[in-house]
């Protein structure tokens, strides 16, 4: 067993180590459980264990968590990257190839909300792009399902906005 689950961190290790960005929880285990290299319980088990070394990081936005390497992360991957065969990479280099544009949208618009300390709540929105952020715009509203509903609407329509506000303000 440990040596399964050895690979399978460093599986995703590697995914991190390829890409400029954090990869949500659901990207990772989209790639690795469609190829059918593990189960989703060893996956996360796996995903666990990196946290708790510390050879990546998590954030969590609403429900998604986020994942990227660390410098320590890297270190150890580069001792034991021989141990990831050639086909695997290959298989990690085309899912990156058919899907970087998309997981890169899924990443630029983000919004989340907090309870306000005067009354209601707040819901910060941003839209990036390639790390420059285009918009970033903090809305108060009177109830927690409107800041829910908020967040949900600005991953959709975040484009829309951004373009409308352009179009207003010159």
């Amino acid at each position: 067993m440990a040596e399964p689950l050895t690979l399978y961190k460093l599986i995703i290790l590697y995914m991190l180590e390829k890409v400029d960005f954090p990869l949500t929880n659901a990207q990772i285990s989209g790639f690795v459980l469609d190829k059918g290299y593990t189960t989703y319980f060893h996956l996360q088990q796996a995903i666990s264990e990196l946290i708790d070394s510390k050879l990546i990081e998590a954030s969590t936005v609403r429900n998604s968590s986020y994942y990227k390497i660390t410098p320590s992360g890297r270190q150890t991957l580069s001792y034991f990257e021989d141990q990831i065969s050639d086909g695997i990479k290959d298989d990690i280099s085309v899912f990156f190839k058919e899907n970087v544009i998309q997981m890169r949208e899924e990443l630029s618009a983000v919004a989340d909300y907090y309870e306000s300390e005067v009354e209601g709540y707040q819901v910060r929105c941003t839209l990036k792009r390639n790390e420059f952020s285009l918009v970033d715009l903090t809305i108060a509203v009177p109830t927690e399902d409107a800041a829910s509903a908020v967040c949900v609407n600005w991953k959709e329509k975040s484009q829309d906005i951004y373009e409308n506000l352009i179009d207003l303000l010159l």
